[in-house]
């Protein structure tokens, strides 16, 4: 297996390195938990049964609390407590329209700023995705599929911008994640990423902004499927 050495992929923008800090992987362990459905939608959440179950402080469950509230895996309400965030088909279809946006509206900027780098590091986190999708990872598999499109967009240069992706992203994926079929294949949604590469270095744009939207628009091709609604609108 190829050796992976990725920065840590948040959802509120950008990398991190791994800082050893509690907080920081309390809050890596139940946004885990969260996206992969063990954690089930409004289950609550206690600082104290939390702190006692890593072994930490409740300030430090508290910190990473917030950081899930932020990312809007959780919901934080006084005198109400903490619980884990609905996953609901229209807050996943109207992020899912917003994430194509974003993505398939400033491709000229990433074309005019693709380089040998960034295929090279787009290549890598496919061969992350194939290596997660081989051990049956599907944790993993959507972190990197995450960080490819997060290096992606990117390109495109637009700071204030990319938060707002790294939200629809997280929760794109954690729809996906729960209402797919069990033992789905796996290597397939590592694959779909290999037409994409090779549009960006062929320097296609119009390719690659077709191939894009048809990449997003059928994200949960192995669970329900968030056009079928649309189609009904315009029916």
């Amino acid at each position: 297996m190829a050796a992976e050495s990725f920065d840590t992929f948040t959802s509120t923008g950008g990398t991190v390195r791994p800082s050893g800090r509690r907080s920081h992987q309390v809050f890596e362990a139940l946004q885990q938990e969260i996206v992969l459905g063990t954690l089930l939608p409004s289950s609550a959440l206690t600082e104290l049964d939390l702190a006692q179950r890593f072994g930490c402080s409740q300030g430090t469950i508290r910190e990473a609390l917030m950081r899930l509230n932020e990312e809007g895996l959780v919901n934080r309400l006084p005198n109400r407590g903490t619980h884990v965030a609905p996953c609901a088909a229209d807050d996943a279809r109207a992020l899912l329209e917003i994430r194509r946006g974003i993505e398939c509206s400033h491709l000229d900027r990433v074309m005019a700023r693709t380089d040998a780098a960034l295929l090279g590091e787009l290549r890598a986190r496919l061969d992350a995705m194939r290596n997660a999708a081989r051990d049956g990872d599907e944790y993993r598999l959507s972190t990197h599929d995450r960080g490819f499109h997060a290096r992606l967009f990117a390109a495109a240069d637009l700071p204030l911008v990319t938060p707002i992706l790294s939200r629809c992203l997280i929760h794109n994926h954690r729809y996906k994640i729960l209402n797919s079929q069990p033992n789905r294949a796996l290597e397939e949604t590592a694959e779909r990423h290999v037409p994409i590469i090779a549009a960006l270095a062929q320097g296609d744009v119009e390719h690659l902004r077709q191939l894009l939207d048809h990449h997003i628009t059928t994200i949960v091709d192995f669970g329900p499927d968030l056009r079928a609604s649309d189609a009904g609108e315009q029916s």
